[in-house]
């Protein structure tokens, strides 16, 4: 059995990395997608595809639109989505995708630092498991294959 994993979270660091590389040290049979995590396509595929827009609201719309597809194609093929929020950044697209894993009936683990219990304590309430790493996250994931 093979697992698709939606790595939903800060695209500012390597925690995707470090996931995937841990995956492949316990040799664990998971594929990993998420969202486009080089800002720069991210924030100018819409005019990449759509043409020039004539102000920054409607290239950030353009954007958007593109983005949301490919984000809602990639978390309907998950098994499950693990959604990190850190500390540093301000993450509105975690909570929006955790929210569309939870909408799409998708098991979801959420990383979460204990002190972002309340102001995460509704998306909390709706996920699988909680965890306060990406390695815990990790270990949920391999107690399915044991």
């Amino acid at each position: 059995m093979n697992l698709t994993v939606y790595l939903a979270g800060q695209i500012h660091d390597n925690w995707r990395d470090e996931i995937k590389n841990q995956a492949e040290q316990l040799n664990l049979p998971l594929t990993f997608v998420g969202p486009m995590t080089d800002h720069d396509r991210s924030d100018n595929i819409g005019e990449e595809i759509l043409g020039k827009q004539p102000n920054t609201v409607l290239k950030d719309e353009a954007a958007s639109q593109i983005n949301n597809l490919r984000t809602q194609v990639l978390l309907k093929k998950s098994d499950v989505v693990i959604a990190l929020f850190g500390e540093k950044y301000k993450q509105w697209n975690s909570a929006m995708d955790a929210a569309t894993a939870i909408a799409l009936d998708k098991p979801l683990i959420l990383v979460r630092p204990e002190k972002l219990h309340h102001p995460l304590k509704e998306l909390s309430n709706k996920a699988q498991v909680v965890v306060e790493t990406p390695e815990q996250a990790l270990q949920a994931l391999a107690y399915i294959f044991e």
